[in-house]
Order: structure tokens, then C-alpha cells, then sequence
């Protein structure tokens, strides 16, 4: 698919995707004859796993240990030192997410107050 159907399907700025392929986050896939990237399948799946760290605050190093990882395990999913490493980025997202629960239950309870005023 091109880039601008990918934006389509994963809600993100043309401009952020070029700066995830220019990173590394993407591998390179196949490009058409006039030179424009092609993306498949799975460019779509990483960026939504992308996408999804965003917002729990992982750094870009972070998301591209993890992709690593995960496809590191879909080779060798019997690397122990691998499941460990993915199974600590688990439980760092639900840290990340139980903070961002609270966070939104305090501004819940905030809006709450203000309209009982």
C-alpha cells in the first residue's frame, strides 16, 4: 500500500510515518519504479503497535527494542532472555496504563466538581 493509504488506516500523519521509516522503525520493503515506498501488512501492524506506545510514554529507542524483540521472538520464540525482556515491556505498558487511569479518574473527578459549582 502507499503512504497515504497507510496514514488512512492508522490515523497517522504522513509526516510521522516518513519520520518512523527514516528511524528504522519500518524495515525497508519494496519500492515501485518511480522510487515510492510500498508498505505491507505488517508496516501496518508495527505502526499500530507504534501508535499504541505512544500515548504510555515510551521513548523512540524504547519502541524500536521492542520491535526488535518481537520479531526477534517470531524467529527464536524460545529465547528466554527475549520472552523476559518482552514480558518486562508488558509490565512497564501496565504500569504506564494503571498512571494514566488514575490520571484520568482525577480529571474525571475534577470535571465532576466544577459542574457542581
Amino acid at each position: 500500500m502507499h503512504i497515504g493509504e497507510l496514514a488512512d488506516a492508522t490515523g497517522l500523519s504522513l509526516r510521522t510515518i516518513r519520520h518512523y521509516d527514516e528511524l528504522g522503525l519500518l524495515p525497508d520493503t519494496t519500492r515501485t519504479e518511480g522510487g515510492f515506498r510500498l508498505f505491507t501488512q505488517s508496516d501496518l501492524e508495527r505502526l499500530l503497535v507504534i501508535r499504541s506506545m505512544k500515548p504510555l510514554g515510551f521513548t523512540l529507542e524504547e519502541m524500536a527494542e521492542l520491535l526488535d524483540v518481537v520479531d526477534r521472538l517470531s524467529a527464536d520464540g524460545g529465547n528466554a532472555d527475549l520472552r523476559a525482556k518482552l514480558d518486562r515491556y508488558i509490565e512497564e505498558a501496565r504500569i504506564k496504563r494503571d498512571k494514566l487511569a488514575l490520571k484520568l479518574k482525577q480529571a474525571d473527578q475534577f470535571i465532576d466538581e466544577l459542574g457542581r459549582k
